[in-house]
């Protein structure tokens, strides 16, 4: 068989091995082993521990659990909660304003954790049955929160950038920064969007505010005082690794340590009963992606030693595609590949043979890790398979699937507008990086 046709049966074999419900990072090897003892030899198969091993005893990866710590201490407490209801108190009067304070609630709370389902259930449960009860659409609601959730994989410190870093070994503070602008930027999108939706029930929504909530100036001060010292993990991890004054994982354990550090003495929570959940998660959820990253490494040698990798490339570039139409390619297969399999799982999965296309193609890797990000956030909230649809379910059961889902398509439309804007001037993701850290090479 030739390389092409063996990277044909890979693909479907991939599938059908992932959609068995065989955890992915023993999946991964699993077929990697088997393309090696069929197509392989011997010595091949003999490197397989040693790639699974090495992979690990990367000091990089240390960020990994680290930043997991943080988003599980965060979601633990009620950072959350606070953080909504300081946004709450000064948007109250705007049409539209309660959910203009839950998207930027999720913004500020996916800046902090850094994960798109968390962000989604800890502000969801709090905002979305206050929305229902203010007579806000269902729709509207639930769209808001299920998109506004997704910001988490984009915002920094962000643990999709972390793995594409590594994976492409990109500079992960080049990335994180990188990230910034268009976060801020699809944050005010979906908060235009918002207000513009809310106008039609301004009557409804003033009635509503005047009738249950007024708060005076001091009110809406001591509820920003409340969110403060989470907003100085942000600013710590800003300082720390844009000045050089640590490592992205010596950021990553600053920031951890202090958001047990608040948890502990604002929240009160220094209970075993009310630590071990956090420690519990923070474990599962660390070993299933750094067993999904040392899987996708023996993938990607299986992929390099068998020659499929040079061969798609070979392949693609045959096509004679200019890098606009490479990039729309790009595009398709990145949205598609992220309504099946959750981002880090395609970033592992695909960039082993995107890699060298791009690397031809001199397409920059660090505009194209945003431009991925986005489409994967996409695959989040699109249907059949979107995480965050079925995460707003949970914490909505009382809204329909179908509504949750009608309600995410226009923030699916402004995402997707957002990307053709990145294509046209990719300068929203490069200035920032390129202003603060130089030129990239």
């Amino acid at each position: 068989m030739s390389e092409l046709q063996i990277g044909f049966l890979l693909l479907i074999a991939t599938f059908l091995v992932l959609f068995s419900g065989i955890p992915i990072g023993f999946g991964l090897v699993f077929i990697s082993v088997a393309f090696l003892a069929i197509f392989g030899d011997a010595g091949a198969l003999a490197t397989v521990s040693n790639v699974f091993v090495g992979e690990l005893s990367s000091f990089a990866l240390l960020t990994i659990p680290l930043f997991v710590l943080l988003g599980c201490t965060i979601g633990a407490s009620r950072a959350g909660k606070d953080l909504y209801e300081s946004l709450h108190r000064w948007l109250v009067r705007v049409p539209g304003g309660l959910v203009i304070a839950n998207i930027l609630g999720c913004g500020l709370f996916a800046a902090m954790c850094g994960s798109s389902p968390a962000t989604a259930a800890a502000i969801g449960k709090i905002g979305i049955p206050e929305m229902i009860e203010r007579r806000v659409p269902a729709r509207l609601a639930t769209g808001s929160i299920a998109a506004g959730g997704t910001l988490g994989i984009l915002i920094p410190p962000s643990l999709t950038l972390i793995v594409y870093g590594i994976v492409t070994h990109t500079s992960i503070a080049r990335l994180f920064l990188a990230g910034v602008v268009p976060g801020l930027v699809l944050v005010l999108l979906f908060a235009a969007y918002a207000w513009l939706s809310s106008v039609r029930y301004d009557r409804i929504n003033r009635e509503g505010a005047s009738r249950l909530e007024r708060y005076s100036f001091s009110d809406k001060l001591r509820g920003s005082i409340k969110s403060m010292p989470f907003l100085a993990i942000i600013v710590a991890v800003t300082v720390f690794m844009y000045t050089g004054f640590a490592t992205p994982s010596e950021v990553a354990a600053v920031a951890a340590f202090m958001a047990l550090a608040l948890v502990v003495f604002l929240y009160r929570t220094y209970r075993l009963h009310q630590i071990w959940p956090m420690m519990r998660d923070t474990v599962r959820e660390s070993c299933m992606i750094l067993m999904i990253v040392a899987g996708a490494a023996v993938y990607a040698y299986m992929m390099s030693y068998l020659y499929i990798t040079q061969s798609l490339a070979e392949w693609v570039f045959g096509w004679g595609l200019s890098n606009w139409q490479l990039i729309l390619l790009l595009n398709v297969f990145l949205l598609v590949a992220g309504f099946f399999l959750p981002p880090v799982s395609v970033i592992l999965m695909s960039m082993p043979i995107i890699l060298p296309v791009l690397t031809q193609s001199h397409i920059d890797l660090v505009w194209f890790s945003i431009m991925m990000t986005i489409n994967l956030e996409i695959g989040l909230i699109h249907p059949p398979l979107g995480l965050n649809l079925f995460v707003i379910k949970g914490v909505a059961p009382q809204i329909d699937l179908r509504d949750i889902m009608l309600g995410v398509l226009p923030f699916v439309a402004i995402m997707l507008m957002f990307i053709v804007a990145l294509v046209a001037f990719p300068e929203i993701v490069t200035w920032l990086p390129n202003y603060l850290m130089g030129p990239g090479l």
